[in-house]
């Protein structure tokens, strides 16, 4: 995500590496940088001139306090600015009332449909239901269905009704009738904007009253989905912005301009193809990742997304009484399948982003490990320490793999289940002088 754009930044600040105080000539020529890097990464070209003027303004004459180079304090203008340019503070999203109702607007192929099952799979808890008013589309309310069915969440459809305004209204009140928390309407969209489409979603937004409407576009289009939003909330005046693919070959124009030409948030991210792979959009965690910084709160809300507090509790429990099994190390890797690509997961975590950017980081990783453990019988995934030789070797034939890769895992498994069941019976005191001594 935005590699590009972070690679161009980073050069741009080294014209301040080695400088012991910021200038108006080195400002002006790292700006100048910064401004044909914005502009090549598709961000509107007035935006990419108000704010190099504004980081320039609060940039020059600083003095380079507490150690602080100057090429540091530069990053943090930027980054504070980007912050800024993206919204500042990250939108609400109102899903108060029974049920809440999220109406769903765009063109046709910036991934709506897909968008309202990640929705749906992310509110799981709130019982949502999906109603499919895209009647026009071949195939739009079968898609819909398969993705219902992949999450567990019904899908309202009336095929032989070509009204989607009465198909919202019946949606609707079957919600309330049947107790569902949410509503997620899907609508059609077109290949460009037309009279026919505005006054159609339109007037189901005035039918339904909705609690969000959310306009989703794809981030690959780059300024053209800046237009496209003007155009959309001009006529629908939405409530926010979802942007879709940014897990693809993005130049980040949309995220960084949409707020100030459409002066409406962006509230949620797309990241993958994986139903799980969304993101509330945090104006600050997305200027981290620009600027390299990772973006923590990010992983800990997708980490927060797959782990139930009743689950967790006894996973410890297990942990405590060393019985930690190959069954429980299956499901968190399947925990950690689900929030998302691992390079991009890893790219989280600061001051490893950079470090990775050229690294092939497999979702496929797991595939050995998972093959070896499929092939242990349930009595020797729930008690490892039975399985010799002979075990080993019948393990090794029928997951395809060596004996040595069984007997890498089963160490591996043995030490981390150790290292696990001693640090859940020190007390934080003990853990902090264990922390500290390992670092020495």
């Amino acid at each position: 995500m935005f590699e590009n754009l972070s690679e161009r930044l980073e050069r741009a600040f080294k014209v301040l590496k080695g400088e012991g105080r910021i200038t108006e000539i080195n400002v002006a020529e790292t700006l100048k940088e910064v401004r044909r890097t914005l502009i090549e990464a598709d961000v509107n070209y007035k935006v990419a001139k108000t704010f190099t003027d504004t980081v320039k303004e609060k940039a020059i004459g600083q003095n380079v306090i507490n150690s602080l180079k100057p090429k540091e304090l530069m990053i943090k203008i930027v980054h504070d600015e980007l912050t800024e340019l993206m919204g500042g503070e990250q939108a609400p999203f109102n899903v108060e009332g029974n049920p809440a109702i999220i109406l769903m607007s765009g063109l046709q192929g910036s991934g709506k449909t897909t968008f309202s099952g990640k929705l749906a799979n992310r509110y799981i808890k709130r019982h949502p239901l999906l109603v499919a008013c895209d009647v026009y589309r071949p195939a739009a309310i079968e898609q819909l269905k398969v993705l219902g069915e992949q999450i567990g969440v019904p899908v309202y459809s009336e095929p032989e009704n070509q009204n989607p305004v009465e198909i919202a209204q019946h949606a609707i009140a079957d919600a309330k009738l049947k107790g569902y928390g949410m509503v997620i309407v899907d609508t059609a969209g077109r290949l460009a904007v037309d009279e026919q489409m505005m006054q159609e979603i339109k007037a189901i937004k005035d039918a339904i009253d909705p609690n969000e409407t959310l306009f989703v576009v794809d981030s690959m289009t780059g300024q053209d989905a800046v237009n496209t939003a003007k155009a959309f909330n001009d006529r629908l005046d939405f409530d926010g912005v979802v942007l879709t693919k940014l897990d693809g070959d993005t130049r980040g124009g949309a995220a960084l301009s949409i707020r100030t030409v459409v002066n409406k948030p962006i509230k949620w991210v797309g990241t993958g193809e994986k139903m799980e792979a969304i993101d509330p959009f945090r104006p600050a965690g997305m200027a981290d990742r620009i600027l390299n910084m990772g973006d923590i709160v990010s992983l800990v809300d997708r980490m927060q997304q797959q782990y139930d507090e009743d689950q967790a509790r006894e996973l410890q429990k297990k942990i405590a009484k060393n019985k930690f099994d190959f069954n429980d190390f299956l499901s968190q890797i399947s925990k950690i399948k689900k929030m998302g690509h691992l390079k991009d997961l890893a790219s989280m975590i600061p001051g490893v982003g950079k470090a990775i950017k050229d690294v092939d980081i497999s979702d496929d990783a797991f595939k050995g490990i998972e093959a070896i453990i499929h092939s242990m019988t349930p009595y020797e995934r729930e008690h490892p320490e039975v399985i010799n030789g002979t075990r080993r070797q019948r393990i090794a034939r029928g997951s395809g793999t060596s004996i040595q890769e069984v007997n890498r895992l089963l160490t591996q498994f043995d030490q981390t289940r150790k290292a696990m069941h001693k640090m859940s019976n020190m007390s934080p005191k003990q853990l902090m002088r264990a922390g500290k001594k390992k670092r020495r």
